[in-house]
């Protein structure tokens, strides 16, 4: 048998408390507690934004797994459409469409995506067409016994179910496909239509459906077993799984939720970002899943997003560092999480006092040549730019820090206060939003010697939060009247605004790229916030709070490792430092 110390290089330390940064996996004896321990990284399941389908659609047949999925047929804005698209886990693309186009459509949901099973359905009446896909083209192969929509399919290409659906009325009948005809066997005890179905056609599994109830029921091969049900009736939903492990989300009339069955019993967990009613547009398994465009209402329209869910997602957290030397807030800030520089503010009254931070404390160093709050600045530890700021009177000063002192450079064309910046040092700097009064747009780019302006910001605002760099940039957040959410996207010549933050803030804090971003705390009437989103070059999702909800902090690093420090109300020197993954030490028992 292979021993600690040949599989992981070391032998097991003895410590008298926890080590401060073990590694990934490793096990340690602490002394005082006399434990064994280790550490992993801490994970939860959740949704995040994926790859759009082409075409935008509900209620079409869908296949497969997390990184090889099918999707043929459904219902766009205007008509039933025949459109297949094949999803390899990077990209989908269209393929061979269906035979007969239409909408409702049952599936068969376990089946890979080069072997799926589509049937019933609708045009303007209720079909028993079947289809059989090859995994280049469909073939139509022998009908239904009763026509009908709204399918729950169950099984592979070779051996399906079609449980409930819309024939005449909404019915309890249940169909067997054995790879040549289809069957009728037991009936469902529920009479029910758009139902999620999961399983094999001897281990199946049916939830929910109109009229509108959480009603889930089992199959053995031979009959149906009543089994608990949902927290949340719902009908047009989607999913996948298995008949002991299924996942549910979507639906009317609770577009957001998600549940998770694991045999016995249901259980709430966390919401898709977009609600919708995916009308059976999903497939996977409960640990890996994709929701695949769907119905929003309002405003009453198919939608091409999808979701990919994931039950091992890393979670970042927040966890306290080394407070400043001078509490402040609304000044400038560089760097990373564990080479830091705070610049300028407010404690009050306005500072020039500059500190750097190494991962663990604050150090005072030379101070700026002009004392200012509502500052802006990019850069790093020793290569900074400082910018703007001030109220009476405005500044249009710009400083270069060298890493020992600041220099007095050219100034912005437009002075201003509650401006926002990005850039990779002194010689490259993008400076945007901001007021003098009123709020404007103004967009600066720096190039080491002199700013310019560019094309100017959608969206007129201050207090933003920025990140990125000067060719790559992202806007997000700021002040309006109130509080605003948008999100802009700077390309090196333009901004396009895209997915808006979940909770419109002013004054936060932001580190990061123009793809993958961190914004966290600010002000959101009534009151200050902690919440902190992650942006993925696509759409924000809420993560770990802050643990002091302020505003105007300090805030450096990227999405993986950031600092927040400073900030008010009331003005504070707190330091906070973001990491993820987070990880959590377990203790070892006997049992």
């Amino acid at each position: 048998m292979a021993e600690y110390k040949g599989i992981h290089g070391t032998k097991i330390q003895n410590y008298t408390t926890d080590p401060d940064n073990p590694i990934t996996g490793q096990v340690w004896y602490n002394e005082t507690s006399q434990t064994m321990k280790f550490r992993y990284p801490t994970t939860i399941a959740s949704w995040s934004t994926g790859t759009s389908i082409n075409t935008a659609r509900y209620g079409g047949a869908a296949s497969g797994i997390y990184t090889a999925a099918l999707l043929a047929g459904g219902q766009d804005d205007t008509a039933k459409v025949a459109v297949t698209e094949s999803w390899d886990g990077t990209s989908w693309t269209e393929v061979g469409d269906l035979n007969t186009a239409r909408a409702y459509i049952g599936s068969s949901s376990n089946a890979p995506y080069t072997a799926s099973l589509a049937f019933g359905g609708q045009t303007t009446v209720n079909l028993a067409n079947t289809e059989l896909w090859n995994g280049s083209a469909w073939t139509e192969v022998n009908d239904l016994n009763t026509a009908r929509r709204q399918i729950s399919g169950i099984g592979i290409s070779t051996a399906a179910l079609a449980p409930n659906g819309f024939a005449a009325a909404i019915t309890n009948i249940n169909e067997s496909w054995n790879g040549t005809s289809w069957t009728e066997t037991t009936d469902l005890n529920t009479t029910k239509t758009y139902r999620v179905g999961a399983g094999t056609q001897t281990a199946g599994i049916v939830a929910g459906g109109l009229p509108e109830g959480g009603n889930t029921e089992t199959w053995n091969g031979s009959a149906w077993t009543e089994v608990n049900d949902m927290n949340t009736g719902r009908y047009a939903h989607g999913g996948g799984g298995t008949q002991t492990a299924l996942l549910v989300y979507g639906g009317d009339p609770s577009p957001a939720f998600t549940e998770n069955w694991n045999g016995t019993s249901w259980t709430e967990v966390n919401d898709l970002n977009t609600g919708r009613d995916p009308y059976g547009q999903g497939t996977g398994t409960a640990t890996n899943n994709l929701c695949i465009g769907g119905f929003v209402f309002p405003p009453a329209a198919s939608v091409s997003t999808v979701e990919e869910w994931n039950s091992a997602t890393p979670v970042g957290a927040w966890s306290t560092g080394g407070s400043l030397n001078t509490a402040r807030s609304k000044g400038g800030s560089a760097g990373t999480q564990t080479a830091a520089l705070a610049f300028g503010g407010e404690s009050p009254p306005d500072t020039g006092a500059t500190e750097s931070y190494n991962g663990s404390t604050w150090t005072e160093l030379n101070d700026l040549n002009t004392a200012r709050s509502f500052m802006a600045g990019n850069g790093t530890q020793t290569s900074a730019l400082g910018y703007g700021g001030g109220i009476s009177p405005l500044k249009a000063e710009t400083e270069s820090w060298n890493g020992t002192s600041w220099t007095e450079v050219n100034d912005l064309n437009t002075a201003r206060f509650g401006l926002a910046g990005a850039g990779a040092d002194n010689t490259s700097a993008l400076a945007f939003a901001g007021s003098f009064p009123p709020q404007t747009a103004v967009t600066e780019l720096w190039n080491g010697t002199s700013w310019t302006e560019v094309n100017d910001l959608n969206t007129a605002r201050d207090y933003p939060g920025g990140a990125g760099i000067a060719t790559a940039a992202l806007a997000f957040g700021g002040e309006i009247v109130n509080a605003t959410a948008v999100t802009e996207s700077w390309n090196g010549t333009s901004w396009t605004e895209v997915n808006d933050l979940n909770t419109a803030r002013g004054a936060p804090g932001g580190a990061g790229t123009s793809t993958l971003a961190l914004a966290f705390g600010g002000e959101s009437p009534p009151g200050l916030v902690a919440n902190t989103e992650e942006w993925d070059g696509t759409s924000w999702a809420e993560v770990a709070d802050l643990a002091t909800a302020r505003r105007f902090m300090f805030s450096a690093g990227t999405q993986a490792s950031a600092l927040a420090a400073g900030g008010q109300e009331p003005v504070t020197a707190a330091t906070e430092e973001w990491t993820k993954p987070s990880f959590t030490v377990k203790t070892i028992t006997s049992s």
